[in-house]
C-alpha cells in the first residue's frame, strides 16, 4: 500500500519550501505571495530504513553475490496543497478547487508558522493556534456542506439507508459543535459508512512547526507545548525548519550527519515527519530479502499474514500458504535464510498470523489456477 499525505495551511508558512526539501529539487514553485501554489505538486518520497543497507550485505554474503542486491525503500506520497485562506469552503482563494485535492489523501498535515523572518509575507497568518483553527475551521465547514447535501431517506427504507442516515445526522451534529469527523466515536459499520462520505476532518492530521533553525534544539519541548495548544497529541506535532531541510537537501548524506550534529539534533525533519505519519496512520513495514532485490513493504498495523502478501501481489493473497518469518535482528546476526533455517530460527506462520514491525518474510504461494 502507499501513503499519501497532504501539506496543508494558511498562505507563506513555508508548505512548498518543505515540500522541495521532502524532495531534494526544486519541484514547487516557492514565492514570497500568496498563491504561488495553484495545482498540487505531487512527489514520491522514499523512506529512509537503515535497516535495507545491512539487509544487502546480509543477502550478498550468504548468497556469494558479486554485488549488493538492489534497496527498495518504502515510499510516501507528498502533496503540497495551495495556501487555504478563512473562506476557502465558499470557494475564496480557490478554496474548493483545493479541499478536492485533500479528499484525496491519507492524512492531512498542517504547516503552521512559528518561524520569525519579518521578509516572510504574513497572508492572514497571525500564530500558529489561530492559523491551524482557521484551515480546520474551513475543512469543517467544507464537511458540514457535504453532509447537507445528503438526502434523508422517505418511505420503506433498508437497513443500509436508515444506518447511513443516522451517521449522517451523528457527524452533522459534532461537526456543528466544532468537533472534526475523526473524533466522533463510530461503530465498525458506521465507520464504513463515514469513509464512503470522504469527509475531510476525518483524516488523521499532523502537524509540522515550522521553526527557525536555532530552535531545533527545543524541538521536544516545542512540540510538547504547541500540542497541548492545538489540542492534538505531542506524537501527531513535528518541529521542522523547512529552511533547513531545503539546506541539508543539498548536501552529501554525511555532510547531512555532520550538519545535523552541529545543530544538536540527531534526525533530520524527513525522518521525523515519516516516522509520525507512520505512528499516526497505525503503519508499519515487513521486510522481504532476497538476490533480486531487498524491500521494505508499508502495511496496517495487526495486518495478517495473507493480507501482507497482498502487498506485493494480488496472486500472493489469493494462493497463499504459508509465510516464513525471522526477525530482523536474527536475520542479521545469523547471517541470512540458509543459515537461520539450518538453525531453527525460522518460524513458519499460517495466514492469521499478524506481521510485527520489521520482521524478514518469504512468502510461500501455491500455483496459480
Amino acid at each position: 500500500m502507499s501513503l499519501s499525505v497532504g501539506i496543508v495551511g494558511l498562505p507563506n508558512v513555508g508548505k512548498s519550501t518543505l515540500f522541495n526539501a521532502l524532495l531534494k529539487k526544486q519541484a514547487a514553485y516557492v514565492a514570497n505571495f500568496p498563491f504561488a501554489t495553484i495545482e498540487p505538486n505531487v512527489g514520491v518520497v522514499p523512506v529512509p530504513d537503515p535497516r535495507l543497507a545491512k539487509l544487502a550485505q546480509v543477502v550478498k554474503s550468504s548468497e556469494g553475490m558479486a554485488t549488493l542486491p538492489p534497496e527498495v525503500p518504502a515510499k510516501v506520497e507528498f502533496l503540497d496543497i495551495a495556501g487555504l485562506v478563512a473562506g476557502a469552503h465558499r470557494g475564496e482563494g480557490l478554496g474548493n478547487k483545493f479541499l478536492a485535492h485533500i479528499r484525496e489523501t491519507d492524512a492531512v498535515c498542517h504547516v503552521v508558522r512559528v518561524f520569525t523572518d519579518p521578509e516572510i509575507v504574513r497572508e492572514g497568518s497571525t500564530n500558529p493556534k489561530s492559523d491551524f483553527e482557521t484551515v480546520e475551521t474551513e475543512l469543517k465547514l467544507a464537511d458540514l456542506q457535504t453532509l447537507e447535501k445528503q438526502v434523508e431517506p422517505r418511505g420503506v427504507t433498508s437497513k443500509e439507508e436508515k444506518l447511513r442516515w443516522q451517521v449522517v445526522l451523528k457527524l452533522k451534529e459534532a461537526l456543528q459543535k466544532g468537533k472534526p469527523a475523526r473524533e466522533v466515536a463510530l461503530g465498525e459499520e458506521e465507520q464504513s459508512v463515514a469513509r464512503s462520505l470522504s469527509l475531510l476532518t476525518a483524516k488523521p492530521i499532523l502537524v509540522a512547526l515550522n521553526v527557525d533553525e536555532e530552535q531545533l534544539r527545543e524541538a521536544g519541548e516545542l512540540e510538547g507545548k504547541y500540542a497541548k495548544e492545538l489540542g492534538v497529541s505531542p506524537t501527531q506535532t513535528v518541529a521542522i525548519c523547512a529552511k533547513t531541510e531545503a539546506e541539508l537537501a543539498e548536501l552529501a548524506p554525511e555532510e547531512q550527519k555532520s550538519y545535523l550534529k552541529e545543530l544538536g539534533v540527531e534526525e533530520s525533519g524527513l525522518e521525523r515527519l515519516i516516522q509520525r505519519s507512520y505512528a499516526t496512520l497505525g503503519l508499519i513495514t515487513f521486510l522481504t530479502a532476497g538476490i533480486k532485490e531487498v524491500r521494505a513493504w508499508t502495511i496496517k498495523r495487526y495486518s495478517s499474514a495473507q493480507k501482507a502478501a497482498g502487498v506485493i501481489h494480488s496472486d500472493f493473497e489469493r494462493n497463499f500458504i504459508k509465510a516464513d518469518v525471522i526477525s530482523f535482528e536474527e536475520f542479521v546476526a545469523i547471517g541470512g535464510w540458509k543459515a537461520a533455517r539450518e538453525q531453527g530460527k525460522v518460524r513458519s506462520e499460517g495466514k492469521s498470523y499478524l506481521l510485527q514491525d520489521g520482521e524478514v518474510v518469504e512468502f510461500k504461494i501455491g500455483a496459480t489456477v
